[in-house]
């Protein structure tokens, strides 16, 4: 080799190193594994995976029967059986799954939002009962009906042990971070709660109707909303409001990754102005699943950090063969990704956010 190319290869390395953090950790350094070749430890065969939805088939009988749903109007991602879910489960070796209960937007009344997510607590109740330790569970919000939601939270933490609460980006193009999320918040930071936020549509366009034409919205808005829900939560400084909250940002984070230099550039054209500090405090405050599946996890890793990604999959709406073709290659082949980091996304991270999971 050329002492031209000895140095090319040296400057290459050394970038490699910075931006990954390699330098930071020696014990990753001794635990790295060729790319492709698998941690070869048991995290990778008892995996949590945090980003579960579940339709519970009892859920769909009475919303058919209260005129909610048509059954065969459903998308593929609300057909949610058990024995899919398991055998799932058993081909990726996911030991936990959370279960994040689905379409729970649709009540037309208070009354009628208790009985609905009455049906889906005794259903998931009798999943974690009739599985032991397959099954972990979200408690789901209902925001426009506040007093329900504040119900449902007891229902969920104190009876069923919940590990969590489920809640979308935005309801009606209202954010969160928006000083109409405070009471819920609020409650959550009395628990220590971990919010698990998803995005949807967009606000403003027909539900399920795509933005683009051609373009289906889960692939590019859903991104989106995502990140305009981590941005609105940075600037609202909503997190040292409710410091005990535990965000999670599914899909990598939307765009918030690759567009954490631009806030710290542009901050101050923000209302009120976003400064660097800020922008970087908070963008190691929140985790990041990898559903979706993750993009190559360099710039998620220099932004976040390892220790804040979580194994997900986003099944049934993304199915078992794009799990096992994409999703947990994306991880287990990652080259940033050494089998100390991939230890602690397939499980151990879930476990230190999440410690009810260890009862699972």
């Amino acid at each position: 080799m050329s002492r031209r190319s000895l140095l090319i290869a040296s400057g290459a390395v050394a970038a490699t190193t910075a931006a990954t953090g390699g330098a930071a950790d020696a014990v990753d350094r001794k635990e790295a594994v060729p790319p492709g070749s698998g941690s070869g430890d048991d995290a990778g065969r008892a995996r949590i995976d945090v980003h579960h939805h579940f339709t519970a088939p009892a859920w769909v009988d009475w919303a058919e029967r209260e005129g909610l749903v048509r059954r065969e109007e459903l998308p593929w991602w609300a057909r949610w059986d058990v024995d899919s879910a398991l055998a799932l489960m058993d081909r990726v070796g996911i030991a936990t799954a959370v279960l994040n209960p689905t379409m729970q937007d649709r009540y037309r009344s208070a009354a009628q939002a208790r009985e609905g997510l009455t049906v889906v607590f005794e259903a998931l109740a009798d999943v974690v009962a009739a599985h032991p330790g397959r099954f972990a569970v979200l408690g789901p919000a209902v925001l426009d009906h506040p007093d329900v939601t504040t119900w449902a939270l007891r229902r969920a933490f104190d009876e069923l042990g919940a590990v969590g609460v489920s809640v979308k980006a935005n309801y009606n193009g209202v954010y969160l971070g928006d000083p109409s999320y405070d009471r819920f918040l609020a409650e959550l930071d009395e628990r220590a709660a971990v919010l698990f936020t998803h995005p949807l549509d967009l606000p403003g366009g027909a539900p399920g109707v795509p933005t683009v034409p051609g373009i289906p919205n889960f692939m590019c808005d859903f991104l989106l909303d995502t990140t305009r829900a981590a941005v609105n939560l940075i600037r609202t400084r909503t997190l040292d409001r409710y410091s005990h909250l535990s965000v999670i940002l599914p899909h990598g984070g939307g765009f918030l990754p690759q567009i954490a230099t631009r806030m710290k550039a542009f901050g101050d054209f923000c209302s009120p102005p976003l400064d660097a500090a800020q922008v970087q405090d908070h963008l190691h405050r929140f985790y990041y699943d990898t559903a979706g599946p993750m993009a190559p996890s360099g710039t998620l890793v220099s932004t976040a950090g390892a220790d804040r990604i979580l194994f997900g999959t986003d099944w049934p709406a993304a199915s078992a063969d794009i799990i096992t073709a994409y999703t947990v290659p994306a991880v287990e082949t990652d080259p940033v990704l050494t089998a100390r980091r991939r230890r602690g996304i397939n499980r151990d991270n879930a476990l230190r956010l999440m410690p009810a999971l260890r009862r699972a």
